[in-house]
This record gives C-alpha cells, structure tokens and sequence, in this order.
C-alpha cells in the first residue's frame, strides 16, 4: 500500500510539472465557470468566462482591495458576493509581517482533507462572532502528532506549548520527525524546553500535571496518558542536565530522522542556531506556503536550506505571465488567481514545464528613509556580515528586526542619512514581542518575527528593554 501511495505520488507529480500550461488553464477555466455570477466578477466579466478576457479585464488586487467583500460575508451576507459556493467558515493569517490578520474564506473542498474547528458560536475574540482559527489548526492532522487536539487549542500558548514537550517527551521513543509550521517557532518550542525540562521530568516520574496547567482540555487528556514513569523521567533529567545542548533533539528523540519546518526567506536567520541544537538532522522544508495558497513544493527536501528551490504546481494563474512564461533569473511577485500575495519569488529552473522559484522577499517590508530604500533582502545580507563579525568573539545574535525613527525632526537624516543606530535588548525581549503578537490574534504556530516594527506597542516592548545603544562610526552616506 506504502508503494503504491508512493508511486501514484511519483506519477501526479508528474503529470503537474509536464502538463503545466494545459492544467492551469483548466483550473482557470472552472474558476470562472463557477464564479462568473458573483457579484465581484459580474463587474468585470457580466456573465462572461473567457480567459483572455479575464485576465484582461479582472485586475489583479490586494487584500486589501478584497478586503470589504469579506467583511461583508464575515457579517452574515451570502457568499455569492465572492464565491458560488458556500463558505463554510474562515481561518486566519499570522500577518506579523506588516498588520491586521487576514480572514481567509474556506468551502467544504478545501475542508474535507483537514478538520477545521470552530463554530459561529458568539466570541468575545473576535469581531463578527467568529472563533478564529490558524491555518495550521485548519490542515492539522491528528494521527501524524503526539498531541492530544487539546494543546493545540489551549488559549493559553505556554500552557499548549508545555503540554505538547511534554506529551512528545513520553513518547519520545514513536517520534520519527520533530518540527513546526516555522523555524521560528521551533526554536521557541526548544528554547521553552530549556526553561522547563526539570518541571516536566517531575510530572513524568509522579504522573501528575503540574498545577500550574489550569487549561481543562489540557488536564483532561494527561489524565488519559500520564502515569508514573521514574525511569524515563531520569534519562531525560540525565540528557538535558548536560553542559552544552548541542545535538539535544536527536538526544531527547533518538528515532527523529529531520526536521521539518520552513527556513527560507526570513527564516534563515535560524539555520545556525537550529543545527546547534539539531545537530546531526537535516532541516527539510518541504513546502511554500502563504496566506492565500499551499503553492509548491520540495522536491529536493534533503538539500541545504540555502539551496532550496520550490517548484510550483499549476494551480494559479498570473494576469501578467503565466507559469511556463516564466525566465530563468527574473524575480516575479506571486499572484493567486488576480491576488496579489507581496512575495517575491526567483526563478531558479524548470522541473518538467514546471517553474522552481525560490522565495527572495516579501515586498514592502522595507526601511525608507529620505527616498533610500532598504529591502529585507539588504537588511538579512548587513546582519550576515555583522553575525560574521561577531562569531569569533563568542556572541550570538539570535534575534533582530528594525524600525525607521521619525519622532525627531529633523530625524536621523537632514540633507544626508546619519549614522545607523543599533539597540541592545536584554535576553528574552523577543519572547515577549511574540506574546504580544499572539495576544493580538496571531497563532503561535504561525508567528513570523517582523523585520520591520510598524506598530507603536510593539515599538515600545523592545524599547522598554534596552540595555545599550550604539551609533556606528561611518555615516551611510
């Protein structure tokens, strides 16, 4: 059965990375087949469903631009306004990147191969009486985890996170693969470990859940699994009371063969600190994907992370260029059907008539000061170089993000840019920075750390603590 799943995988691939062009214009085809009666797309197209047409006349848009059309289904209007079909509920986007998450519209096709949870029950968290749930929540797959469903819904994320090491803990010996949605994310799930192991060891050996876990789904499925364990709770004492944590995971889950999680783009600034505490797995990122898409996939997930290059399916079309138009070493902004979604992506070959791209930015999260812009790209090359610099002195940068200072006039910059301003926080500053982000709305499992800090609360956490601010010697220009 394994092989057969395996070759019928082998042969789809196939067909999608061969039959590119004819693929993705039927996708289109049914696309506006269906939908050419909404209300969005009367507008444009009246009834109409060529694709010449449409890509003529249906403008490629934002969010942003989509965004009152969603809020008016979100507030109980039909679906019709957008989609043919029902929505059948809606999940959010972490959207740390640069504002407010995104209500994204799901129908019963895209929830029969996940298990979406969640009602229109009365919520004081949310505007329009909606439960919010993450993108992770709604693709999770519950035989594929070690975690009762319980900790992935605690609302409180320290409790869910503690309750998840612990669950993985006891049954360290099933565990084949170890990751999260984010490399990010997993390194907090680690970093957290650091702070608790010998708290979890003691509920291993007394098969008791601390007290401090109040969450009752939480408490509810420990009481199904936990049991005294004295033995197994010595050995992880024994690992994790080591000087150094390097190689850790493949320590603590000595049948883990990788990791998964993505580390490209934004992400890459975690590689060195996850192969310190992984180290002996490969990091496998086997797919891209954004807010409004699972876009591609890996087909060389054992390569380095700084190799890799995704290879898009033919499930999207580009008013633009189309997917098998695409030239090798031009950059392209992604676009869902006429979506913008603000990723940058390269191409770096074909796979079959299938693009591979891989992820350089997201656009517009940049630093502009005086007309000079700085991409996230700029900003990840000058911390590379600064990182370099700092390694032969035994400091490790784990974090950063920027912000530009406009609160004096005149600023940083009066007929040139003055000298680049670097701020010291104390260990831990992130952590909070995240918990603010989460408080906010924001899944923990889908947690980006901002490049660029545009929101004044967030701002003032990292401000609040500051233990040193320097200037550098040379001014940029």
């Amino acid at each position: 059965m394994a092989t057969n799943g395996y070759e019928c995988g082998l042969k789809l691939i196939k067909e999608l990375t061969t039959n590119t062009e004819q693929i993705q214009d039927e996708v289109l085809r049914e696309i506006l087949s269906q939908n050419a009666g909404t209300e969005y797309l009367r507008g444009f197209l009246h009834g109409q469903t060529e694709k010449q047409l449409s890509k003529k006349n249906v403008p490629v848009v934002t969010y942003e631009d989509l965004k009152p059309y969603i809020d008016r289904i979100a507030n109980r209007e039909t679906s019709e306004i957008l989609l043919a079909k029902p929505v059948t509920g809606f999940y959010l986007s972490s959207e740390t990147s640069g504002g407010q998450p995104k209500l994204i519209l799901v129908t019963a096709k895209y929830q029969k191969n996940g298990a979406l949870y969640g009602t229109l029950n009365q919520s004081p968290t949310m505007r329009y009486g909606l439960i919010p749930i993450s993108l992770f929540q709604f693709f999770i797959q519950l035989h594929l985890y070690t975690s009762p469903i319980e900790t992935n819904f605690c609302p409180d994320p320290n409790q869910g996170l503690y309750c998840q090491l612990l669950f993985g803990l006891i049954q360290r010996d099933e565990v084949v693969k170890v990751g999260s949605l984010f490399a990010s994310v997993l390194l907090r799930g680690i970093k957290f470990l650091e702070n608790h192991w010998q708290k979890l060891c003691y509920d291993i050996k007394t098969g008791r859940l601390s007290d401090w876990i109040t969450d009752s789904g939480c408490r509810d499925a420990a009481s199904l699994v936990m049991k005294p364990n004295p033995e197994q709770a010595d050995l992880i004492e024994n690992i994790c009371n080591c000087k150094s944590w390097e190689g850790i995971v493949r320590k603590l889950w000595p049948k883990a063969r990788y990791i998964y999680c993505v580390c490209t783009g934004i992400m890459r600034q975690y590689i060195a600190e996850l192969e310190f505490y992984c180290r002996g797995l490969p990091l496998v990122s086997t797919s891209y994907a954004c807010s409004e898409a699972i876009c591609v996939i890996n087909l060389e997930p054992l390569c380095k992370p700084c190799d890799v290059s995704y290879t898009f399916l033919p499930n999207i079309d580009t008013e633009l260029v189309d997917l098998v138009n695409v030239k090798v070493g031009q950059c392209y902004e992604l676009v869902v059907s006429t979506c913008a979604v603000g990723d940058v992506l390269m191409v770096s070959g074909f796979y079959n008539n299938a693009p591979q791209f891989q992820f350089v930015e997201r656009k517009n999260v940049i630093l502009s000061v005086d007309q000079e812009k700085t991409s996230e790209t700029d900003l990840f090359k000058a911390i590379t170089e600064a990182k370099a610099l700092l390694d032969p002195l035994g400091f490790i940068l784990t974090e950063y993000t920027s912000y530009v200072d406009t609160s004096s006039a005149p600023g940083h910059y009066w007929n040139i840019i003055a000298a680049l301003e670097i701020r010291v926080v104390k260990q831990g500053s992130f952590e909070v920075l995240m918990d603010y982000y989460v408080s906010k709305g924001t899944s923990l499992s889908q947690y980006k750390k901002p490049s660029c800090i545009k929101s004044e609360e967030a701002l003032k956490i990292l401000d609040s603590r500051v233990i040193g601010k320097y200037f550098s010697h040379k001014s940029p220009l």
